[in-house]
């Protein structure tokens, strides 16, 4: 009874292909069953390529979290870092992984197991064809679908990897694109807007006025045997000879006393640029993207430099977090799990261009003995180094109240050198 609830479940969600993407419909107007939708939208496109390709890219070890120190060789490592799966490299396995997830909600992976019970690959599963399900004791289960043979099966919790979005039931993700629906959707509408202002040659709606009444006029025939109205024949004909591309700034020659009056807006007056801008703006605060990842605004470098900070800071790293926690729990045995060892993901690649600065603070913090030598190479999730553990501080900041017996110490003849102890 438990299994038919959760196999209707998954018959009524919508099942997503590529052709039907509907996890990546923003409601509306924007989803006619053939488009991406929303990923027309450059800003769009632009955030989920960035943050995929910042996840992909990041090196991934298995660390002992009590010393540091990383393992070089397991099964969970060789298929995160080589060939998750014949099709596809460790590159392309995390950045569809992680693209679904934004653009979905939920990205999954069907682990498949050795007779051993390691991993021997990790199997990407399509958004509708894997849902997490809670039974009347509270356990969850994945029920998984064949896209071919529609059968069904129930997965343990252990063998399935889910990375999700924000979730309002911690159970599934909900899309960025989906919490962004309004504003994507005002985005795309403005987008096509444009694009009809140039697909009629740039030039907007006008009026054609006659000086006679059009109303009672005889119904005109077209050649199919379709009947129209004067108003709309005259209407039809004006806009096969004067819009589009093709024909912009044709001379128009009018008679029976017609008149044409434009309506006179210029593209600044529709407000096309600032409009486009605030729309990037709306698009990179739903994704916590900066500006000028985007190629808007006019940051200097010093800002740029901060704003990647901030980009790995707010955007990467609560990703990474959950990839880790997720991958650590699920490709990790429970005893390796009690010994410490954690699949991790090295941020620093986003921070290669401030390295100086990096350096610099560093540099700063060990000399005035806040960090020692392995306090600063556990920031850089790398191993400790013998006698790293002392802390050095400079003599030459000591509290005011003894700098006059400092000094009559470091001047005293025993010091200088000034001659035997006992001479007069």
């Amino acid at each position: 009874m438990i299994l038919d609830r959760m196999v209707r479940r998954v018959t009524d969600s919508a099942r997503l292909t590529l052709d039907s993407p509907l996890g990546w419909d923003t409601g509306g107007s924007l989803y006619d069953g053939k488009t991406l939708g929303a990923m027309k939208l450059p800003a769009v496109n632009a955030c989920i390529e960035i943050i995929s390709d910042s996840v992909a890219k990041m090196p991934i070890y298995l660390m002992d979290s009590a010393t540091r120190e990383r393992q070089a060789d397991h099964p969970a490592l060789r298929l995160l870092t080589g060939r998750p799966t014949e099709a596809l490299t460790a590159f392309d396995y995390h950045k569809l992984m992680e693209s679904r997830r934004i653009a979905h909600g939920n990205a999954y992976a069907l682990i498949l197991r050795d007779r051993w019970g390691a991993p021997a690959e990790l199997l990407p599963i399509a958004p509708g064809y894997m849902q997490p399900f809670l039974d009347d004791n509270g356990r969850l289960w994945y029920i998984g679908t064949n896209p071919r043979t529609g059968e069904f099966r129930k997965f343990w919790p252990a063998d399935v990897l889910h990375y999700k979005a924000f979730s309002v039931d911690g159970l599934e993700g909900v899309s960025y694109l989906r919490r962004g629906a309004e504003t994507i959707e005002a985005a795309l509408q403005a987008q096509k807007y444009e694009v009809g202002f140039y697909k009629n040659g740039a030039k907007l709606a006008g009026v054609l006025s006659a000086e006679t009444d059009l109303t009672n006029q005889q119904d005109i025939t077209l050649e199919d045997g379709t009947k129209i109205s004067v108003k709309d024949a005259i209407r039809r004909e004006w806009e096969h000879l004067y819009t589009g591309a093709d024909n912009a700034y044709r001379t128009a020659v009018l008679d029976f006393g017609m008149k044409y009056t434009p309506i006179t807006a210029s593209n600044r007056d529709a407000q096309f640029i600032e409009n486009k801008s605030a729309s990037i703006e709306d698009v990179a605060r739903l994704f916590n993207i900066p500006l000028y990842k985007l190629g808007v605004g006019k940051q200097t470098y010093a800002s740029n430099v901060q704003a990647a900070i901030e980009y790995m800071q707010r955007t990467l790293s609560p990703i990474v977090s959950e990839h880790e926690q997720e991958d650590t729990y699920k490709l990790l045995t429970t005893s390796e799990q009690a010994a410490g060892l954690q699949l991790r993901r090295n941020m620093m690649g986003e921070l290669r261009g401030d390295w100086a600065a990096r350096a610099a603070w560093f540099k700063s913090m060990r000399e005035i003995g806040a960090y020692s030598i392995n306090d600063i190479l556990a920031l850089e999730d790398l191993p400790d180094v013998p006698g790293g553990d002392e802390r050095y501080a400079s003599l030459n900041y000591i509290p005011a109240d003894l700098f006059r017996e400092l000094s009559v110490n470091r001047n005293a003849p025993a010091n200088n050198g000034g001659g035997d102890e006992g001479a007069p």
